[in-house]
């Protein structure tokens, strides 16, 4: 019995040091991000799935707002992947625009894009989320799965308890983002989970115009 308790002591006390190691390791991403992106004044991120095809509808919208953005000064930053990630950086690309590509590191390896001209890679989630979010002053949120999600709600709960600078979020696509907004109302504005005010927190639109203005129209009552 003391054998067993002072194995699973020494197994105890080897994961409290690898886990106090590893605070160095989130540090120094922390650091790394906040050293390599400080230049950015004007990012817009953009999020969506990385399943879209370039023949799709939804690459070539990605690709025209990112386009149009980066003719008006704005700086691309998306997840570094494929699909719409690759759209926007695409269209920034092609603009003479600054493409930023913030990669995660996982097991089912996410090769960088060739449009990005500014690389960084993260093997954190949650870092890399914090620098998507202190560097930009709007997202961009294409149709996409769970990850597009993620980033969108943690992002519009960041936003509601003001726990960040207030940015902007824009729902590309009314069509396909209608079910859930339809769903916010009937479901949780009813159930007084939301208020109407919350719906606030976000713009939907459906041409690269409306994503542009809309920006412009957030900074200017800013």
């Amino acid at each position: 019995m003391k054998i067993k308790n002072k194995l699973y002591k020494n197994l105890q006390n080897k994961e409290i040091n690898i886990d106090s190691w590893r605070v160095f390791r989130i540090m120094s991403e922390f650091v790394e991000g906040f050293e390599s992106l400080s230049w950015i004044k004007k990012g817009v991120s953009f999020f969506g799935s990385k399943s879209i095809k370039s023949t799709h509808p939804y690459y070539k919208l990605a690709y025209d707002v990112a386009y149009l953005l980066s003719k008006n000064g704005y700086t691309i930053i998306t997840g570094a992947g494929p699909g719409i990630m690759e759209a926007a950086n695409k269209g920034a690309y092609f603009a003479k625009g600054i493409s930023v590509g913030l990669n995660i590191v996982i097991p089912q390896k996410q090769i960088p894009n060739p449009y990005v001209n500014y690389l960084l890679e993260f093997k954190y989630f949650f870092v890399r989320k914090v620098m998507f979010t202190k560097y930009s002053c709007a997202f961009i949120v294409f149709p996409g799965g769970f990850g597009t999600l993620d980033e969108l709600f943690e992002g519009l709960a960041l936003i509601q308890t003001k726990r960040i600078e207030p940015l902007l979020v824009v729902l590309v696509v009314s069509e396909y983002w209608s079910p859930l907004i339809g769903w916010f109302k009937d479901k949780m504005i009813k159930s007084n989970i939301l208020s109407k005010q919350d719906l606030e927190l976000f713009k939907i639109v459906d041409t690269p115009k409306e994503v542009l203005n809309a920006i412009k129209k957030f900074k200017k009552n800013r």
